[in-house]
C-alpha cells in the first residue's frame, strides 16, 4: 500500500553544472544521460514510495551529477535542499577513518600498538560520563589489552555493534580480538576514547581541526548546533511519518554527525583524491585488511560463515568495506538507521564513484537497481547488505507440513503488536505464506507443524491461533503476541 498519494511531482535542485545531455560514465566503459540518470531516480522514489533522496556520481574524481530529489519533510513537504540538514549515520565512520590515518601518518598512534598501553590508568577503572558508560564490564576478561586501532578500524575487536543490543545491555568481548570480522560502533568509540586521550582534544574540536574548517564543511558537526534548526530533513518510516529527530549533544565517532549533501560531497571529493593524506594511507584506508565470510552483515546469519561473497573476495579496510570486480577494486560505506538508508561506493581506478543519500526506510529498496543504472555496479554485496530490492519476490520454499492454498487463508492478514512499534503483514504466495514487517522486506515462511511456521534464514517462529486472531512471534529466546486487525 503505497504511504502517500500525493507524492506525483517530486522536488529536485541540480547541484552540478552539467547539461541534461551530458553523458555520465560507467564502470565498464557504456555512458548514460544525465537527464536518464534523472528520470531513473524520479521512477524509483515513485515505486518503492521513498521520501526523499540525494545522488552524486562522480567521474574523474569529481561529481558530475549531483542532485537532491523528493522532500525533507513529508509533513510540511518541504523540499530537500543540498543545504538541508541530515543525519549522516555511519557515513560518520568514515569521516573518523580518515582522520585516523592522518594520525597514524603523523605517528600520533600507531595502529599495532595495544590502546591500553596509552591509557594512564587500566581500562576498566575508567568511568565515563554520558552516552559512553565506560568499560567496567571488561574487568575479567583481559583479552582488551590485546586491542589495537587496527582492530578497532576494522571491526575485529570482538565487542558487539552496540552493548545496549545485548540482552543484559553490557560490554563484552564475544570473540578473541583480531581473529574475525564483526561490526562494533563499540570499537570505534574506544579508539575514539583513546585518541582524546592522547590529544587533550575532544572529538567535535579534532574533526572540526582535521575536516569540517580545512573542507570548507561550515553545515557540518559531531554534535547538533542550533543554526541546524531551520534546515532539518527528517528521517521518514515506510509510511511516510517523520521520526523525532535525535539532537546529539556527545560527539560519536560511531555516528553522530549532522551534515549537509553539499558539505558530505565536499568531504567524499577530498577522500577520493587523496587530500591531506599519502598515497600509501589511502591505499591502506580503502583495501582489503580482513576478509569477510560471513553470510550477512547484521543479524543471526553474521556469525554463519559460507562462500557467498568469494567470488569478490569481500573484506574490510579501515572503517569501509572493500571488493574486487573485473573493473578494478571497490570501496564502500553505508549508513543506516531508523529513517535513514545511505550508500557509497569507489572504483579508484576508474576513477567512479556514487553517494546516494536517503530518508526513507525504504531507501535501500532501490540501491541495486540504481547501483546497476547510474554506474553499472552489479557487484555491491546487497544480499550482504540486506538490500532487499523493493520488486523482490522471496522464493518458494518446500514446506515440512503439508499445507494447501486454502489452508493458508486462514492466517492472512494484518497483526499488531502492543510491545512493538510494527504490524506484520502475512499473505500468500501458491502453497507458501510470506509474511513483511514494518521496515522491512517481505520473507518466504516453511510450515513446520499445524499453525507453525518458521523463517529459517534468522530462526524466527510464527504460531498462529486461528481462532482468536493472535500470532505468537518467537525470536532470539523471547515472543512477542500480535493480534491481527
Amino acid at each position: 500500500m503505497k504511504w502517500i498519494s500525493t507524492i506525483l511531482f517530486l522536488f529536485f535542485n541540480t547541484l552540478a553544472n552539467v547539461s541534461f545531455s551530458q553523458k555520465i560514465q560507467r564502470i565498464d566503459g557504456t555512458t548514460i544521460a544525465v537527464d536518464s540518470l534523472q528520470a531513473k531516480i524520479n521512477y524509483l522514489l515513485k515505486a518503492a514510495n521513498i521520501s526523499g533522496a540525494a545522488v552524486a556520481v562522480y567521474n574523474h574524481n569529481k561529481p558530475v551529477f549531483a542532485s537532491t530529489f523528493g522532500i525533507a519533510d513529508v509533513a510540511k513537504n518541504k523540499a530537500w535542499q543540498p543545504s538541508s540538514v541530515v543525519y549522516a549515520a555511519s557515513f560518520a565512520k568514515m569521516v573518523f577513518g580518515y582522520i585516523v590515518m592522518q594520525c597514524v601518518e603523523e605517528k600520533i598512534i600507531d595502529l599495532d600498538k595495544p590502546l591500553v598501553q596509552y591509557l594512564q590508568q587500566p581500562l576498566p577503572d575508567i568511568k565515563i560520563n554520558g552516552f559512553r558508560r565506560g568499560y567496567h564490564d571488561l574487568k575479567n576478561d583481559p583479552r582488551y589489552e590485546k586491542i589495537t586501532a587496527r582492530m578497532c578500524l576494522t571491526h575485529t575487536t570482538g565487542f558487539p555493534n552496540w552493548r545496549w543490543f545485548e540482552a543484559d545491555k553490557k560490554l563484552k568481548i564475544k570473540f578473541e580480538p583480531g581473529t574475525r570480522y564483526s561490526y562494533s560502533g563499540e570499537g570505534l568509540y574506544l579508539l575514539q576514547y583513546v585518541l582524546e586521550q592522547i590529544t587533550g582534544k575532544d572529538y567535535e574540536t579534532i574533526s572540526r581541526e582535521r575536516v569540517f574548517t580545512p573542507l570548507g564543511m561550515n553545515n557540518t558537526s559531531q554534535v547538533w548546533q542550533t543554526k541546524f534548526d531551520d534546515s532539518i530533513c527528517y528521517g521518514h518510516n515506510a509510511q511516510g511519518k517523520a521520526y523525532n529527530l535525535m539532537k546529539w549533544k556527545e560527539a560519536s565517532a560511531g555516528g553522530s554527525m549532522s551534515t549537509t549533501f553539499d558539505d558530505f560531497l565536499k568531504f567524499y571529493t577530498a577522500l577520493l583524491n587523496g587530500k591531506n593524506l599519502s598515497k600509501k594511507s589511502f591505499r591502506a584506508m580503502t583495501s582489503q585488511q580482513v576478509e569477510i565470510k560471513s553470510k550477512a552483515q547484521f543479524g543471526p546469519l553474521s556469525q554463519v560463515d559460507g562462500t557467498d561473497n568469494d567470488a569478490i573476495q569481500l573484506g574490510y579496510g579501515f572503517t569501509v568495506g572493500t571488493f574486487k570486480t573485473p573493473h578494478g577494486r571497490a570501496f564502500f560505506k553505508e549508513g543506516h538507521d531508523e529513517g535513514w538508508g545511505h550508500y557509497s561506493v569507489s572504483f579508484p581506478e576508474k576513477k567512479i564513484a556514487i553517494v546516494i543519500m536517503t530518508n526513507s526506510d525504504n531507501g535501500e529498496s532501490i540501491f541495486k537497481e540504481l547501483l546497476a543504472y547510474a554506474i553499472a555496479d552489479t557487484f555491491t554485496p546487497w544480499k550482504w547488505e540486506n538490500y532487499i530490492p523493493y520488486n523482490y519476490i522471496p522464493p518458494p520454499v518446500v514446506n515440512i507440513f503439508p499445507v494447501t492454498t486454502n489452508d493458508l487463508d486462514a492466517y492472512l492478514g494484518v497483526y499488531q503488536s502492543a510491545e512493538l512499534p510494527i504490524t506484520i503483514s502475512i499473505t500468500k504466495q501458491q502453497k507458501n505464506l510470506v509474511a513483511q514487517a514494518t521496515g522491512q522486506n517481505a520473507v518466504t515462511l516453511q510450515a513446520t507443524a499445524k499453525d507453525v511456521f518458521t523463517y529459517t534464514d534468522e530462526d524466527i517462529v510464527f504460531e498462529f491461533s486461528t481462532v482468536n486472531g493472535i500470532l505468537i512471534l518467537k525470536q532470539n529466546g523471547k515472543q512477542y503476541l500480535l493480534q491481527k486487525k
